[in-house]
């Protein structure tokens, strides 16, 4: 018996994976799109989530409130990454002989691009991938279902709640990462170094530009929007018990900093790509 072989195999399969992907696409930017679009019915009709969502994600729960929650833990990653720029920008610049530019350095590295970096790790690392694993066993226990049969409005409870409390959250977070980061490098500075604090303030006040820090703010702010949306997505759809809740952390852990990292580059791109929009007077 001859059994009919599929012409091209090889490029069938390959339209069939775009085709795969095209449709992934299509139901990741139907699921966002209905997330925000419930963001008022989240404000109006889950007031009492939303806050308690704003709590957990800043504060932290049960053990981990104790040192502070999310805030604690971006707050420690930009203080380190403030200190690189002081051990590093110091000597760096003393090699040539300038070692007064490291206040340059922290007043242009950190706010356009190490703190929105930064801060956009801790979110995916701890605010997102919670989000991602309460979403995903809810999902797996058919609790998800449960409340859909209750006449809850699964995504404005569940996702739009997590979005706009992310967005709150980050306000006052985002502002606790860059002063942690001009802190670290200021002291690093200053102290450890032996820099007079004239010095590294003058250069620091004259390259920071308040625009710069405006930018910054929005670009953690349109990060928060999209990581929250991605880690929501992945715990919606997660599948396959306890491993598949945990293979979907990994994947949108992975999937953010992606989209962070592109966020950066084209924010940059757009606003420094042309001039680099220097401040060189004090």
């Amino acid at each position: 018996m001859t059994v009919a072989r599929t012409p091209y195999p090889r490029l069938r399969r390959v339209a069939t994976g775009w085709v795969d992907g095209l449709q992934r696409i299509g139901t990741q930017a139907e699921f966002y799109g209905k997330t925000l679009r419930f963001s008022g019915d989240a404000v109006v009709h889950y007031r009492t989530e939303l806050a308690r969502l704003i709590a957990q994600m800043s504060l932290g729960t049960g053990a981990l409130a104790i040192i502070g929650g999310t805030v604690v833990i971006v707050g420690f990653l930009t203080l380190s990454s403030g200190a690189v720029i002081a051990v590093q920008g110091y000597n760096q610049f003393a090699e040539i002989g300038v070692e007064a530019l490291t206040g340059f350095s922290s007043a242009y590295f950190n706010v356009r691009l190490i703190a929105p970096l930064i801060a956009a790790i801790g979110l995916a690392a701890t605010i997102g991938a919670g989000a991602t694993a309460q979403i995903g066993a809810m999902r797996i226990n058919e609790e998800i279902d449960a409340l859909e049969v209750i006449g809850v409005r699964s995504i404005a409870y569940l996702a739009s709640t997590r979005v706009l409390a992310g967005v709150i959250v980050v306000i006052p977070l985002y502002c606790v990462a860059v002063l942690m980061s001009f802190l670290a490098a200021r002291v690093g500075t200053t102290v450890f170094y032996g820099q007079s604090t004239g010095v590294y303030d003058h250069y620091f006040n004259t390259f920071l530009n308040p625009t710069d820090l405006i930018w910054s703010f929005a670009q953690a702010v349109v990060m928060a929007v999209l990581i929250m949306l991605v880690h929501t997505y992945y715990g919606f759809t997660a599948s396959g018990g306890p491993a598949g809740v945990g293979e979907a952390v990994g994947r949108a852990v992975r999937t953010s900093l992606i989209t962070a990292t592109f966020v950066s580059m084209f924010v940059t791109l757009a606003v420094y790509g042309q001039s680099g929009n220097f401040n060189l007077s004090g």
